[in-house]
């Protein structure tokens, strides 16, 4: 058939090319084979450059073969045909080329038409097939790529097809584009195009698309050329529906694709002008259904990210589709409610950003922030964020309406409570982009700004009343002003009555007036200035002149001339100034005149007023506004400072750049969080303690100032703000960030040396100022040594020479400054050098010995603190410290003997006992133990590491001189050198040696210390003879470090601090004792160890301060395994609860620490939930709740929870009250359950059963059933079903149970709760455990509870009364009022420690 005759129809799949069809189809004749191909493509190219594009017409089977053998076929032969297509001259290029000359002729035969229509099918098919193979055998090779590795990718695919393929592809597009841009349709008949071949087209674009690599940056001009090819196929080939319906299903289906699609939507909505192609899919997204996008993630996921960037790209044309789109704001699936939100914000940020708006504009933008303020207390957290996320992009633009500045503060501060750290973390950031972008004040404090907005709304009220007041005047009700001016015109009008006057001046006027309407004005106008004289003559007058005109010719004859004139006047007022007042309300014109002219030259005035109150009125708003902002800031610190320890490195991060940004904004609460965030300068995580450092690099060392020496001051000043009133851990911090930006001098020298002129009195300074600058110069000595070590005896003269009064804060504060230019700790073994020490006969140590004997004498409460820090300093420096301190000791004791003496200088009454001023005495012990204390931790320490350095240098000289024989004589001992026993032996030598000394000596009857000993036991055995508060603390304190000498020491009164500990009246001493007696238990732990329970009972003690000490000292024993951790460690849980946030904090911090060690809180769990719910001594149930929801939070591993629950469950079976219940029950509900711990559940359900008929135990496990089906898989739901049934069965059949006890049934049924009165044991009972849980730790994987099946069974059978382990460990005599030697432990658990023998530090 010739080729003009046939019809080529575009078919589905390339197998109909094969099968004939209707009449004139064209049919491929032959598939030739792949031998054959290439002389045929060649025969195909002569053909072509002798008939042209027509040829294709009668070698369209070449191609079709080709296509048919592509992936067979050499890769030469594929580039032949892709060139032989689309290079400038052949097949495809050469008929675009030819097609506007063939469609503008308009003889075109039909027959000619028919034939370039067919051509141009087969030409367009042929290409978009090869397209496809060539993106096939592409995308094969990519996955092939992703097997091999990246590496050589490039070369791969250029030997796949000979060429490099993703560079060719952009020209077969604009081929197609070029194509389409002609005008084609009149190839069709009726010019109308055939669907078919418009879909092939675009399909070919759409699969492009779908290949995941199309989203790079490389495929970059691809995505171009197929956006513009779909914009030719939108605007000129009616393509709109098939594009918004295939759009919608690639971004439901193809996660790389909504970025693409929105550039490209958005390219047509404005290039081609296609707005509509917008509305189109927001219209299909917004009729999907939100419960079916629920249950399809990907595909709601890919709407929400096309949304969002849609608003992003075009917002205005978004905007009027939006009301389409709000059905899904109630969705269950929170991306969508994520992507209109995100909308939302970015139409306020471009569009509606004006304060130009339009009223519906305006209300649009409302109702937009409406939205968004609503979601910011969505049920999800990740849509809280997210509106959280977007209010801040709105602050940092400005986009965000004043009006609305409260609103979305107070949000910010509420969502600061939030459970998700998401949330807060992005509360924290709203709160600080506000203080950045508020438009009130660089400086917010509510103080500041209370005394400004005090004056002016006072001043504003004043210009309102003004304002009232001239209004009232104006609009005064004439009969109000008749009434009050007819006293004093009465009077005028009697004094004429009786006077008569000559008028004869205004009977003239009055001739001369045309009529009576004008005399009423003047006499209304002289009544309104109070000429009452003139207006009665007047008056007279013109009722005598007007005797017919009104109202003149109305008198009464029969009242008297006063009463009618007064009527008159009365009735000319009232009727002129109610005139008047209706002509100014319709807005008339006034009455001419000279008098008339005022109202018109006040309206400027009236006016100036209006602007002059406005103006207040929005100052007062201003300031109000902005004291309200800074109380929510006010408030938003309390709650954020409390955030600054949480366990997420992020958040703790945004807490500090806050507390940065609102001291800089000068709130005076801030400082409270700068101080705060010091003790995170020991964070063991990096990210928290270079925030720190970075924090006080931009408060404290970018000072402002003209010159350095400005800056150093402003510095300084800074620095010494945060030492006031500070704690010794706060200093320690501050000391730590000093040391450090010493280190990498980022201090500038200027700041020393400013620091030594204010010590030294150089500069003009208060003492205060004098102390804080020796404190910030020790401080820096730390980084920096030399900083202190070059002008020692400078420091010695500031704060160390003789004066009166002496200054012994800045003493102390000197003795710290020095004691920085050594180092303090042991001296390790890699050192070689001794250690730096000064001479005894040093000008410091003179002055230090001088300063304590002198001020021993005087009642000074600096001096005690003082003496601490220079007896620690000799011990510190000075060579041979004790024989200074025993110097000191002798010459306090000496002093004191003296005062007693004095005291007492007659002899002859020797029945009156010397007395010796308490001070001194307390002076006295307190000094004696500093010297014990000191002189333990100098020979730990000091002597210790001398020791041990003199060996090694020993050791290595012997080495040395031993000849080479000598050193291999001995095989043992080269083995015991590689082993490390020789040193280890040599160091248990030296201890031994230590520790001998302290046994022996120390407190041997020889020594200074000893002689202080009987004292110190007479104040501490009789607290009633010396009863002295500041006695008792110094005396107790005291006999605490004369017990770390000394093991034997220690044992002989470890019975007398335990029963001062108890017993003593004063919270300060018990206080103290707790400190001394942790100590005692890291340095002797076998000889505390049967005193532990007296230990945790003083975390019940009344006073606040003891219970702080005994949980700070209970924390360090625990979590150093010092002591054993026993059932007590339940007193550490009721801590957790304590009314003082610092002791609850404390113990929170406590069960945090502990739960990083391994199973530790796991294992303790049975034994704090039976005390804690024992009804005896354990806590109520609210507070239970507390507890138990903090600890339980700790459990997170499976096999924890399945065992933890399999034996809460049992327990139900031994527990005594209806509360163990309640209790059991909510510990169930709180922990992570997973389906392996229902199913431990449903094995023991027998075991709480019974119990379910109790409303609070069936709640808490429903809420057990709600938390399991959250994340439930299809077929857990079945067991969770299954559990549910039988929890309500149960608890139904509790209840029906209960009505036939109501109906008939009460005397034998209510037997077991009379029974179970009986049966309250006390907690000290001796019961037989049937289920111990003393194995309460991680189970094996294999272990079941099927393997004792009789334990069970034996248990039932006996039924015997059964107690927790923990009441059976709490079974120690309760302390009686005296400590006799019965009651004191006498079994001691021996505590293998590896420092027993040492002292740590």
């Amino acid at each position: 058939m010739p080729p003009q005759l046939y019809e080529f129809h575009l078919p589905l799949s390339p197998e109909e090319l094969l099968k004939s069809g209707g009449v004139n189809q064209y049919v491929v004749q032959e598939v030739l084979s792949i031998r054959h191909l290439p002389s045929q493509l060649k025969a195909f190219q002569a053909a072509f450059r002798a008939q042209g594009p027509l040829a294709m017409l009668e070698h369209f089977d070449t191609i079709y073969s080709i296509l048919h053998h592509f992936r067979s076929i050499d890769p030469g032969l594929k580039e032949d045909t892709l060139e032989f297509l689309i290079l400038p001259l052949p097949v495809v290029s050469r008929h675009s080329q030819e097609l506007p000359a063939i469609l503008d002729d308009a003889a075109l035969s039909v027959l000619d038409r028919s034939a370039h229509l067919n051509a141009l099918k087969m030409n367009c098919y042929a290409l978009i097939r090869l397209l496809e193979s060539f993106e096939t055998m592409t995308s094969k090779t990519s996955l092939t790529d992703l097997d091999l590795g990246g590496k050589g990718k490039k070369a791969r695919a250029k030997t796949a097809h000979g060429f490099d393929w993703e560079e060719e592809r952009q020209p077969v597009l604009q081929l197609l584009t070029q194509l389409l841009q002609l005008d084609i349709r009149h190839l069709w008949n009726h010019s109308v195009i055939e669907e078919e071949f418009v879909s092939l087209v675009t399909g070919c674009c759409y699969r492009l698309l779908e290949n995941p690599t199309i989203s790079h940056q490389k495929n970059r001009p691809t995505r171009e050329a197929i956006t513009h090819l779909l914009g030719v196929a939108l605007t000129r080939y009616n393509h709109m529906l098939s594009a918004t319906v295939k759009i919608i299903q690639m971004l439901q289906h193809f996660e790389h694709l909504p970025p693409v699609l929105v550039t490209a939507v958005s390219l047509w909505a404005t290039d081609y002008g296609m707005k509509s192609i917008v509305g189109e899919i927001v219209r299909e997204i917004g009729q999907k259904c939100p419960q079916e996008l629920s249950r399809d993630p990907s595909g709601a996921k890919g709407f929400a990210a096309f949304l969002t960037e849609l608003a992003e790209r075009v917002p205005a044309i978004l905007m009027s589709n939006m009301c389409i789109l709000l059905d899904h704001l109630d969705g269950e699936n929170y991306m969508m409610r994520n992507a209109l939100l995100a909308a939302m914000a970015e139409m306020i940020l471009q569009v509606l950003n004006s304060d130009q708006l339009e009223e519906t504009a305006r209300d649009t933008r409302d109702q937009f922030l409406d939205t968004l303020q609503a979601h910011g207390h969505d049920v999800n957290s990740f849509v809280r964020s997210r509106v959280l996320q977007l209010f801040t992009r709105i602050v940092q633009q400005k986009a965000l309406p004043l009006t609305r500045f409260q609103t979305v503060v107070a949000l910010a501060v509420e969502r600061l409570a939030d459970k998700s750290v998401l949330v807060c973390k992005n509360a924290i950031q709203l709160l600080a982009s506000f203080l950045a972008n508020n438009p009130f004040s660089c400086k917010l404090s509510d103080t500041d700004l209370a005394g400004p907005l005090q004056k002016e709304t006072q001043k504003l009220q004043e210009m309102r009343a003004q304002r009232q007041a001239v209004v009232a005047s104006a609009v005064l009700d004439p009969e109000e002003e008749w009434e009050a001016m007819l006293p004093e015109l009465t009077s005028t009008l009697q004094q004429l009555l009786k006077l008569p006057q000559e008028e004869e001046e205004i009977l003239e006027e009055i001739a001369n007036t045309e009529t009576a309407e004008e005399v009423k004005g003047r006499i209304c106008q002289l009544l309104a200035k109070a000429s009452y004289k003139q207006a009665i003559i007047l008056t007279q007058e013109a009722t005598s002149y007007f005797q017919e005109s009104k109202p003149f010719n109305h008198m009464d004859p029969e009242e008297s001339e006063e009463t009618r004139l007064l009527n008159l006047l009365g009735s000319i007022f009232k009727g002129m100034v109610a005139s008047t007042q209706e002509k100014s309300s319709q807005g008339s014109a006034g009455p001419t005149g000279p008098e008339q002219d005022k109202p018109s030259m006040l309206e400027p005035e009236k006016s100036r007023e209006n602007e002059e109150l406005v103006k207040q009125e929005m100052l007062v708003q201003y300031l109000q506004d902005a004291y309200n902002f800074s109380l929510k800031i006010t408030e938003a610190i309390g709650i954020i400072s409390k955030m600054m320890y949480e366990n997420t490195t992020t958040v703790v991060q945004e807490v500090i750049e806050f507390f940065v940004m609102v001291f800089q904004f000068g709130v005076p609460q801030a400082l409270f969080g700068v101080r705060r965030m010091l003790p995170l300068i020991w964070s063991k995580e990096p990210g928290v303690r270079e925030a720190v450092l970075n924090a006080y690099r931009q408060l404290y060392l970018n000072p402002k100032g003209d010159t350095a020496r400005a800056k150093a001051q402003v510095l300084i000043q800074n620095l010494s703000l945060l030492l006031v009133d500070a704690s010794v851990g706060t200093i320690q911090c501050l000391e730590e960030i000093l040391c450090e930006f010493v280190q990498k001098d980022e201090l500038k020298p200027a700041v020393t040396l400013l620091l030594w002129e204010r010590a030294t009195k150089k500069v003009p300074c208060s003492s205060l100022e004098r102390c804080s600058s020796v404190m910030l110069l020790g401080m820096m000595a730390r980084g920096k040594p030399e900083i202190v070590g070059s002008n020692l005896d400078t420091l010695v003269s500031i704060g160390l020479e003789e004066k009166i009064p002496q200054d012994y804060r800045l003493a102390q504060q000197v003795c710290h400054a020095i004691a920085n230019i050594s180092d303090r700790r042991k001296p390790s073994l890699g050192k070689r050098h001794p250690p730096f020490r000064l001479p005894q006969e040093h000008r410091l140590f003179s002055r230090l010995q001088e300063m304590v004997t002198k001020g021993f004498i005087h009642r000074d409460p600096l001096w005690i603190p003082f003496k601490e820090v220079a007896v620690t300093l000799i011990y510190q420096l000075a060579e041979g410290p004790e024989v200074i301190c025993a110097q000191i000791l002798q010459d306090c004791a000496k002093q004191a003997l003296e005062k007693l003496e004095k005291k007492s200088p007659s002899q002859e009454d020797l029945k009156e006992t010397p007395m010796l001023p308490t001070y001194l005495l307390m002076n006295l012990l307190s000094l004696a133990g500093d010297v014990a204390l000191q002189q333990l931790v100098h020979l730990e320490q000091a002597v210790s590491g001398e020791l041990c350095r003199r060996r090694v240098l020993r050791e290595e000289q012997e080495h040395k001189t031993k000849g080479p024989k000598e050193k291999n004589t001995s095989s043992d001992t080269t083995m015991e050198e590689e082993l490390g026993l020789v040193g280890a032996t040599a160091d248990d030598t030296e201890a031994e040696l230590i520790r001998s000394i302290c046994e022996m000596e120390l407190l041997d009857g020889k020594q200074v210390l000893a002689a202080f000993v009987p004292l110190l036991l007479k104040v501490c055995n009789n607290p009633g003879l010396y009863s002295n508060p500041d006695l008792s603390a110094a005396a107790s304190l005291a006999l605490g470090k004369f017990c770390m000498i000394s093991a034997t020491f220690c044992d002989s009164q470890l019975r007398l601090l335990f029963t001062m500990l108890k017993k003593s009246p004063l919270p300060i001493v018990r206080s103290n004792l707790m400190v001394a007696t942790g100590d005692l238990a890291i340095r002797f732990p076998n000889l505390v160890d049967p005193w532990t329970p007296h230990l945790y009972a003083c975390l019940r003690d009344p006073a606040q301060q003891v219970r702080k000490t005994a949980g700070q000292v209970m924390t360090h024993l625990i979590l150093k395994d010092m002591v054993k951790v026993k059932g007590q460690v339940s007193e550490m849980a009721v801590l957790l609860i304590d009314p003082e946030p610092p002791i609850a904090a404390l113990a929170k911090n406590f069960f945090n620490e502990l739960s990083h060690k391994g199973n530790a809180v796991y294992n303790l769990l049975p034994d704090i939930i039976s005390r804690l719910s024992d009804p005896e001594g354990g806590v109520e149930e609210e507070p239970f709740h507390t507890i138990m929801k903090q600890l339980l939070s700790y459990i997170t591993k499976d096999k924890q929870t399945e065992s933890l629950v399999e034996k809460l469950c049992q327990r139900f079976r031994t527990a005594r009250t209806e509360r163990q219940y309640r209790d059991l029950a909510y510990c169930v509900s709180q922990l992570p359950l997973t389906e392996r711990g229902l199913r431990k559940m449903l094995d023991n359900f027998d075991c709480f059963g019974d119990k379910l008929s109790d409303s609070a135990i069936f709640g808490a496990f429903l809420l057990v059933v709600g938390k399991l089906r959250r994340g439930a898989k299809p077929e857990g739901k079945a067991v969770i079903d299954e559990f549910e049934q039988k929890l309500r069965a149960c608890h139904t059949r509790g209840v029906d149970a209960l009505e036939e006890i109501e109906i008939g049934q009460a005397g034998s049924q209510s037997a077991p709760s009379a029974t179970k009165k009986q049966s309250a044991v006390s907690r000290h009972q001796h019961l037989a455990s049937a289920a111990s849980d003393d194995d309460f730790v991680t189970p094996e994987p294999r272990r079941t509870a099927r393997r004792h099946p009789n334990t069970q069974q034996r248990a039932s059978k006996k039924k015997p009364k059964i107690v927790f382990s923990s009441d059976e460990s709490s079974e120690e005599v309760e302390l009686s009022a005296e400590m006799t030697e019965d009651e004191t432990p006498k079994k001691t658990t021996p505590i293998r420690r590896a420092s027993t023998c040492r002292h740590r530090s």
